[in-house]
């Protein structure tokens, strides 16, 4: 089975959109979307759920007013300044609440107890080329990085089940915990990147980062064209770093004007040279 990952140093390279376009190449695929803070890919692939499961992220507290006596140490105690005295009222923004459960200790009138916290979501549904696994953290939520493991373990077991040869995950911009979760164990690690300052700095961060793993990492340079001297540093750091370039993708409207009309580009203009651009980076990827 391949694994392969599409990531960026940055938001707003292209990844998703390349993504797509992969997601659309290739019958019997396994899609999954690990950007579970700001979720997207199914805009434009549009699955039909069939599992809608509530994802617990932790607990958050909440305050009985009736057994409440309005002592204030939760108050001086919570270093998350998530609990405050309104109108002779404790109220505890759920926000701001980080669940470690220190104002239910040390609360003397037992006033403060702690719920699930399950307001995050998790899909499977079906796609016109496979079964996409994805889900939505809530807003102001944490353990981003917990919901992606659990959107890669479940990838995994339906594509054991399916006996599909292809997982493509489409991963979280940054380093942070969500992408070391989506990373690890995959085979082939695809960057998409743009010539701009912060493109390249964002690129180095990330090439960093993916030292520590062993899958084989791939890159593709979008919107080459807009700053010829960037595109020029940016291979040179693909070369340094013994990263295989697929290719280049000139700056083109397509890319937005398929997503207008949930779609990727393979979809909205086979013939188009983007697509035919992208199809050859899709050939080469999985043939190496």
């Amino acid at each position: 089975m391949t694994e392969i990952v599409i990531l960026s140093g940055k938001g707003g390279t292209g990844k998703t959109s390349i993504c797509a376009a992969f997601a659309t190449l290739n019958e019997n695929i396994i899609l999954a979307d690990c950007d579970v803070d700001a979720a997207n890919l199914h805009i434009i692939m549009q699955p039909e759920n069939f599992i809608e499961e509530p994802f617990s992220t932790g607990n958050k507290a909440q305050v009985n007013v009736d057994l409440c006596i309005l002592c204030g140490e939760c108050i001086d105690y919570c270093r998350f300044d998530a609990i405050s005295n309104v109108y002779n009222t404790l109220k505890i923004s759920t926000t701001a609440c980080d669940g470690c459960k220190l104002c239910e200790k040390i609360c003397p009138s037992n006033a403060i107890s702690m719920f699930e916290n399950n307001k995050s979501r998790f899909y499977i549904g079906n796609f016109r080329n496979g079964i996409m696994v994805h889900a939505r953290l809530s807003p102001g939520e944490d353990n981003s990085g917990k919901l992606v493991a659990y959107v890669k373990k479940k990838a995994r077991e339906i594509a054991k089940e399916k006996n599909a040869g292809i997982i493509l995950v489409d991963g979280p911009p940054g380093i942070a915990c969500p992408v070391i979760a989506t990373i690890s164990g995959a085979n082939k690690i695809v960057l998409v990147t743009e010539p701009t300052i912060s493109g390249l700095s964002d690129l180095q961060r990330i090439i960093s980062l993916l030292k520590n793993f062993k899958g084989k990492v791939y890159l593709i340079i979008n919107k080459f064209d807009i700053n010829d001297a960037y595109t020029k540093k940016i291979q040179k750091l693909a070369e340094e770093q013994n990263i295989t370039v697929l290719g280049s993708i000139p700056y083109n409207r397509i890319f937005t004007d398929a997503m207008i009309h949930c779609q990727s580009v393979i979809e909205y203009e086979p013939e188009n040279e983007i697509s035919k651009l992208v199809e050859a980076f899709w050939k080469e990827l999985i043939n190496r």
